[in-house]
């Protein structure tokens, strides 16, 4: 059993940037695929960044290609999402996930084994 701890949230305006982190209770970190998702009220959970084990390649929806990075620390056991110009459509509920699949890129939150318990990001305009 993997636990997914998150920090980092608050309200943010437009424009602004904020970095979330997510650390992992495993010896294994480097074995697991991390992804980060968003979940905005009254929508579907939704993909947002992934990166695979090692950290040599990462993947992100369009809506935030260019203005987000994900990076990882297996030293740490920690994953972060470094959001910048941040706009009123990125609020949402920010998640973490871990899985062991191989799969490359991973962009499904079913195929997710592990998830953090949620962090409210807030963007006012």
């Amino acid at each position: 059993q993997v636990q997914l701890v998150q920090t980092g949230t608050g309200l943010v305006q437009a424009g602004g940037s904020l970095r979330l982190s997510c650390a992992a209770s495993t010896r294994t970190f480097s074995s697991y695929t991390m992804g980060w998702f968003r979940q905005a009220p009254g929508k579907e959970r939704e993909f947002v960044a992934t990166i695979t084990w090692g950290g040599a390649r990462s993947f992100y929806a369009d809506s935030v290609k260019g203005r987000f990075t994900i990076s990882r620390d297996n030293a740490k056991n920690t994953v972060y999402l470094q959001m910048n110009s941040l706009n009123p459509e990125d609020t949402a509920v920010y998640y973490c996930a871990a899985t062991v699949s191989t799969k490359v890129p991973n962009t499904r939150a079913i195929d997710y084994d592990y998830w953090g318990q949620g962090t409210q990001v807030t963007i006012s305009s």
